[in-house]
């Protein structure tokens, strides 16, 4: 009995006995079955650091995550192959329902939104533009308005469909402009300057009997949005997926006239010999986009600008003993990414660090925190931040991490104070 006396010895033999009796191997298979389940952590596989998202809805940062409602749907959804026109058409039906528009379709993001609803317009003003986009231009209609003021980094998936854009400035530049060649007329949604309101826009544009485009990509919440700008005229509108909405990243929405929207769907993928074929959307995204609707629809603006106040006030209460520090909440003024953000400030005199070097510090540690990019800026996106501002994007934190960027920006903060 001397080789049972160690509990080592003991579970050694016990384990052994097990196995003879074909036992011991269930909790390695136990754990074998919930890791097959969850799937492999494959960041840390290829070696890919995770981040607490104190920004915002970046792309560059991979936008939301997924509810675990969406996530489900979208796990399920991977195991079962269907005919992609007919969950395409199917998705576009129940979402123009849900958001209150004549029809609706699942894109490859917003950016492709804007791609193929510039090429539906196209097809409809031109026979024949499906094949010839981009390149055989000659004799199609391809001019489309824009205010100079809302130029911005996306045009270039409209000009994919070799338009060309006329800018305007003034609504007597803008009556001017239309002639036999102009297409379509674009409406950037968050601009933060140009002299032509939404609603003078949209009836100058259908008294000419052209379209208008509303890229109102980041706009959500406000959840009532998603109906707003398609019920005040605008013929197509394009929301991103995976924002506020909280869908798959490379997701978004394309809603308004039926028309307009089957004639994007010609230009799309699965079709061959189009602008979009190589703009994909896996079934799991279409159904993920759907999902996330729905999660959507269920909330409410109020309860989530409560709870990203709430989430401000714990970072904020957790700061309060660094010297100097001063903050407040704030909401962007333009339309895109309209929810409570944390602004800090304080005198760089007695914490000797700035705005831009705390950003820097919380990125390289651990775990990787990510500050929204107006950080240490003057004015951006509609946010009152300056030089001497910290700007901390709540919404897209997990359980938690709140407390976790405020440990850190205090650990920070209290190391660099003179």
């Amino acid at each position: 009995m001397d080789g049972f006396r160690t509990r080592r010895n003991f579970m050694g033999w016990t384990n052994c006995f097990l196995a003879a009796c074909g036992f011991a191997s269930r909790p390695v298979q136990a754990a074998h079955a919930r890791n097959t389940a969850e799937g492999e952590d494959y960041y840390d596989k290829l070696g890919v650091a995770k981040i607490i998202n104190a920004a915002g809805t970046y792309t560059a940062l991979t936008a939301s995550t997924m509810p675990p409602s969406v996530q489900a749907a979208v796990a399920r959804a991977a195991k079962h192959p269907v005919r992609l026109l007919e969950l395409q058409k199917a998705a576009g039906e129940y979402l123009a329902r849900q958001l209150r528009c004549e029809a609706a379709m699942v894109t490859a993001g917003a950016a492709s939104a804007l791609t193929l609803g510039t090429a539906a317009c196209m097809s409809v003003g031109n026979k024949g533009a499906v094949h010839n986009i981009p390149t055989e231009l000659a004799g199609l209609k391809n001019d489309v308005l824009v205010q100079k003021a809302h130029r911005y980094g996306y045009d270039h998936a409209l000009r994919n469909c070799g338009i060309r854009f006329v800018e305007v400035e003034t609504l007597e530049d803008y009556e001017a402009a239309f002639s036999d060649r102009t297409v379509m007329t674009l409406f950037f949604n968050a601009a933060e300057q140009g002299k032509i309101g939404r609603e003078d826009w949209i009836r100058v544009a259908h008294r000419h009997g052209v379209p208008c485009f509303n890229d109102a990509a980041a706009d959500v919440p406000p959840i009532s949005n998603l109906w707003n700008y398609t019920q005040m005229g605008f013929d197509l509108v394009t929301f991103s997926g995976g924002k506020g909405i909280r869908g798959p990243q490379n997701a978004g929405l394309l809603l308004g006239r039926k028309d307009l929207i089957d004639a994007a769907a010609l230009n799309n993928n699965p079709f061959s010999d189009s602008i979009g074929r190589g703009m994909k959307v896996a079934k799991e995204q279409i159904v993920g986009m759907v999902a996330a609707v729905d999660w959507f629809l269920t909330q409410t603006d109020a309860g989530m600008e409560a709870e990203f106040r709430r989430r401000a006030d714990r970072i904020a209460a957790q700061l309060k003993s660094v010297p100097t520090l001063t903050s407040k909440v704030a909401i962007p003024s333009v339309a895109a990414n309209a929810v409570p953000h944390l602004l800090i400030r304080y005198d760089q005199a007695r914490v000797k660090i700035s705005p831009v070097d705390v950003a820097a510090e919380l990125r390289r540690g651990s775990p990787s925190i990510e500050l929204n990019p107006a950080t240490g800026k003057a004015e951006s996106g509609g946010l009152p931040s300056d030089e001497n501002t910290i700007v901390v994007g709540v919404w897209m934190l997990e359980s938690g991490e709140d407390l976790i960027v405020a440990r850190r920006l205090r650990e920070v903060l209290t190391k660099a104070v003179a």
